[in-house]
């Protein structure tokens, strides 16, 4: 696992607390594959990762903050492509998810979470905050397409990411099979043509979810 990019005068890559949080994160991201979120706690983390309990509780407070950081992480390991086409972004960027999902931890990870924000509320809190965050800079992706002219002006770029997102979702949590780059590119081209479409454009009332404000 990689540690994040630090701004300048932030830690510097390679600090004791770059090396820190890679060992805790790492720790993480193992105990959740190995015994899902259930059995996850701070003593398992700062016994794994070889930090102590107090540093692991004085940075992160509690297993919600950690969840939270690793999903961050995480994230960061998949870039906002800019090939210059919203076509090539969306391949793009459908395929390193792929790539990412179609590892077995994160795959498992995805689970563990997905699973434990059903029964609790506070990592239900996480999980949404991490997706909102994901989407929002996704979006800039398909803004530029429209700022191009490739889309209708009134398109909903969250809209258009959360469908590209969809069916790897589906393939992990519901039909329980791996992802692979042809889901990627099929979800792709789905996308960019009902984009162009104009399937997930604005309403006039300000919905974007096609229904009338009366349900």
């Amino acid at each position: 696992m990689t540690t994040a990019h630090h701004a300048p005068g932030e830690t510097r890559p390679g600090g004791r607390t770059a090396r820190t949080r890679e060992a805790v994160l790492t720790a993480v991201f193992e105990e959740l594959g190995e015994s899902g979120f259930g059995g996850l706690t701070m003593e398992k983390v700062a016994q794994r990762s070889g930090i102590h309990l107090a540093t692991v509780y004085r940075r992160w407070r509690c297993i919600e903050g950690l969840i939270c950081e690793l999903l961050t992480e995480i994230g960061s390991d998949v870039p906002l492509p800019d090939s210059g086409t919203l076509s090539g972004d969306l391949r793009a960027l459908a395929r390193s998810i792929a790539a990412l999902y179609g590892e077995g931890p994160v795959h498992r990870l995805i689970e563990a979470v997905v699973s434990a924000a059903a029964r609790d509320p506070q990592v239900a809190s996480v999980l949404r905050t991490f997706f909102d965050e994901r989407l929002a800079l996704a979006g800039r992706m398909v803004q530029r397409a429209v700022d191009r002219g490739e889309l209708p002006a009134d398109t909903d770029p969250v809209q258009v990411m959360s469908a590209l997102g969809a069916p790897f979702y589906y393939r992990i949590l519901i039909a329980r099979r791996p992802v692979d780059r042809d889901l990627a590119d099929s979800a792709a081209t789905a996308v960019r043509a009902a984009a162009h479409a104009g399937a997930y454009t604005k309403k006039s009332d300000g919905r974007s979810d096609g229904t009338s404000p009366g349900g």
